[in-house]
């Protein structure tokens, strides 16, 4: 089984969060999950749903404010195990080409 999630952790401040977001991904360093960030949240592949929603209060505690905004998205395939890059593949095939674009 493979658990795909796309989480956004942010304190509710004014002015950059990139210090508090840090803390965040710091904290999914300790569990046993793979993860990439991007500018809309972190993208983590758990074996199971419970190290994700570890990983993911985890992540949520470490940032030290007032007020913070979690949001959790799951793909839970529980007959699969394919991971997340091969999502990302299988598009790039119907496309015939890389996903991704120069933003100009």
């Amino acid at each position: 089984m493979t658990v795909v999630a796309l989480l956004s952790v942010a304190p509710v401040i004014e002015g950059s969060m990139s210090e508090e977001v840090a803390k965040a991904v710091d904290a999914l360093e300790g569990f046993d999950v793979a993860y990439e960030t991007n500018p809309m949240g972190t993208v983590i592949e758990a074996d199971d749903v419970g190290t994700l929603f570890s990983a993911a209060e985890a992540a949520h505690r470490a940032v030290d404010a007032d007020r913070v905004s979690t949001v959790l998205k799951i793909d839970d395939k529980r007959a699969s195990d394919a991971r997340a890059s091969e999502k990302v593949e299988a598009v790039e095939t119907h496309l015939g080409r890389s996903a991704r674009g120069d933003g100009e």
